[in-house]
């Protein structure tokens, strides 16, 4: 007695379409994708991924900007040592003002937040060469400063990061960090 064919989940006979049946000898041997767009049976939808000429090969290339110098995506380690030092500092001003680190995250938000909606540095990013600049190439401005840093704030979302990149709190505010 022979087997009959199956499906992935090993429930019943291997289907080649809506019709139920098995599929041919002949159609099951060439595979979908294997077939060009031109031959293709009308009303099917080819799922294929668009050229690798279409696809971005490095940050930032979606929105415009280079590959490397200036204007090009802020790398992660750049990232990391500007909020370094400006953590570092908020704690100084912190404790020179109060004789206590309770108030950090108070003078960092404020640093973070002034310096970002109006130049777009703050003093760690300025050390580093890097900027925070909209999508369009303009200032971040007082009202999109106050949604990045408040996201900012909370840790987590600016560690997800897309391909360019850009953490939660880039994108819900269209900002960008480049290099200067």
């Amino acid at each position: 007695m022979a087997k009959k064919p199956r499906n992935r989940r090993g429930a019943g006979p291997a289907r080649s379409g809506a019709s139920g049946l098995p599929a041919p000898a002949s159609a099951a041997a060439t595979p979908a994708a294997a077939t060009p767009a031109s031959r293709a049976p009308a009303g099917t939808a080819q799922l294929t991924s668009p050229p690798a000429a279409e696809k971005a090969t490095y940050p930032g290339q979606e929105l415009g900007l280079p590959e490397r110098g200036p204007g090009s995506v802020a790398s992660m380690p750049r990232r990391i040592l500007a909020l370094f030092i400006d953590w570092l500092l908020s704690m100084l001003i912190a404790y020179w003002l109060t004789h206590s680190q309770f108030w950090t995250i108070v003078v960092f938000a404020i640093e973070v937040y002034v310096l970002t909606a109006t130049t777009g540095f703050t003093v760690g990013k300025r050390l580093v060469g890097i900027r925070t600049v909209r999508t369009n190439g303009g200032l971040v401005g007082f009202r999109w400063a106050l949604v990045r840093t408040a996201i900012l704030l909370t840790v987590i979302p600016p560690l997800l990061t897309d391909r360019d990149l850009r953490g939660l709190h880039d994108r819900a505010s269209d900002t960008v960090v480049i290099r200067v």
